[in-house]
C-alpha cells in the first residue's frame, strides 16, 4: 500500500473534448421514576411512529418517481411515433425496458449502502484489534472493489438513461447538493478526508499532487460538460421541423451519447482518485481514511432523513 514515489493521475484520453432540574433528593427519584419511565416509552413510541412515516414517504417518492419516468418515457415514445425521426434503439426511448432497468439500479444501489456499513464496520472493528497488516489489506481491498461495484451498475444505467443518472435523483438530497457528473467531485473529498489522516511529510506531498492533477482532470471534464450543453442546446435548436409538428433529434441525440462517455469518464477519475489515494498510504492509515469516507457518505445520507424528520415534529 506504501510508495515510495510520488503518484500521479494516469488518466485515459479524454475522447469527449480536450481543453478532472437535575434532582435533588433520592426521594424525589424514586416518587418520580416511573413517571418518567412511561414518558420515555410514549417518545420511544413516538420516535417510532415518526420512522414509520418517514419510510413510508420515501418509498411514495420512488413510486412517484417510477411514475413520473414511466409518463415521460411514454410521451417520448409517441413523439417520435408522430415525428418518424427518433430511432426506438435510442437511449431514453425503451419504454418499459429502461423503467425495469433503472429499477434494477435502484435497488442495486440501496443494497451497495447498506454492504457499505457493513464493510466500514468492519473496517473499524479490525482497527481496534490486533489484526497484522496483511489481513487489514484484504479488508481494505475489498472496501475498494466495492466502489469498483459501484462505478460498474453506474456505467451500466447511464447507457440506458444518462439524463436519469446525472439528475442525481436516486440519491438522497443533500447528497445532489454536491453532485458533480453524476457522483461526487473527488478532489473536494480529499480536501475532507486528508486532513483526518496522521501522515508523513512525504505523504503530504504526493497527495498533495495528486488533489493538483486530480483538479486538473475535473477542469477538463467541466469543460467538456460545458462545450457539450452548448452543443446540445443548439443541437435542438436546429432541429430540422417535420410533419405532424415534430422535430428532426438525431443530431441531439448523438449528443445524448457523448454525454455517456463524459459521465463514464468522470467515473474512472474518481476511481483512480480512491486507488491513488490509498496507494500512498500504510493499511491501517487507508483503513482510516475508507472509514472517513464511509461516514462522510452516511452522514450526507442521515442529514436528509434529519431534516425529512421535521416534517413529522409539531409546529
Amino acid at each position: 500500500m506504501n510508495s515510495s514515489s510520488t503518484q500521479y493521475l494516469n488518466f485515459k484520453r479524454m475522447d469527449v473534448y480536450e481543453p478532472m432540574n437535575p434532582f435533588s433528593m433520592w426521594g424525589d427519584f424514586k416518587g418520580n421514576m416511573y413517571q418518567d419511565a412511561a414518558m420515555i416509552i410514549e417518545v420511544d413510541a413516538k420516535i417510532e411512529n415518526q420512522l414509520a412515516y418517514i419510510q413510508q414517504l420515501e418509498a411514495s417518492r420512488l413510486k412517484l418517481l417510477h411514475l413520473e419516468q414511466e409518463l415521460e418515457q411514454t410521451k417520448a415514445q409517441q413523439c417520435a411515433l408522430m415525428s418518424g425521426g427518433v430511432n426506438a434503439s435510442q437511449p431514453g426511448f425503451s419504454g418499459a425496458a429502461n423503467s425495469a432497468e433503472i429499477v434494477a439500479f435502484e435497488i442495486e444501489y440501496e443494497q451497495w449502502v447498506e454492504l457499505q456499513k457493513t464493510k466500514t464496520n468492519n473496517l473499524k472493528t479490525a482497527l481496534n484489534s490486533v489484526m497484522d497488516d496483511t489481513e487489514l489489506d484484504r479488508l481494505v481491498q475489498d472496501a475498494l472493489n466495492h466502489y469498483a461495484n459501484l462505478f460498474n451498475i453506474k456505467a451500466t444505467v447511464a447507457k440506458v438513461d444518462v439524463c436519469y443518472l446525472i439528475s442525481g435523483v436516486w440519491k438522497t438530497p443533500t447528497e445532489r447538493l454536491f453532485l458533480w457528473i453524476g457522483g461526487f467531485r473527488p478532489s473536494e473529498l480529499l480536501k475532507v478526508l486528508v486532513p483526518r489522516l496522521q501522515l508523513l511529510d512525504q505523504q503530504s506531498h504526493d497527495l498533495y499532487n495528486l488533489i493538483q492533477a486530480c483538479q486538473q482532470a475535473e477542469d477538463s471534464l467541466s469543460q467538456g460538460m460545458e462545450k457539450l450543453q452548448q452543443t446540445l442546446a443548439e443541437a435542438v435548436a436546429c432541429g430540422q421541423a417535420l410533419g405532424g409538428g415534430g422535430y428532426e433529434m438525431r443530431s441531439a441525440m448523438d449528443k445524448l451519447e457523448e454525454l455517456v462517455r463524459l459521465v463514464i469518464q468522470a467515473d474512472y477519475v474518481r476511481q483512480e482518485t480512491l486507488q491513488q489515494t490509498l496507494r500512498n498510504l500504510t493499511p491501517r492509515q487507508a483503513a482510516q481514511g475508507l472509514i472517513s469516507l464511509g461516514e462522510y457518505l452516511q452522514r450526507l445520507r442521515d442529514l436528509s432523513s434529519a431534516w425529512a424528520m421535521r416534517l413529522c415534529e409539531p409546529a
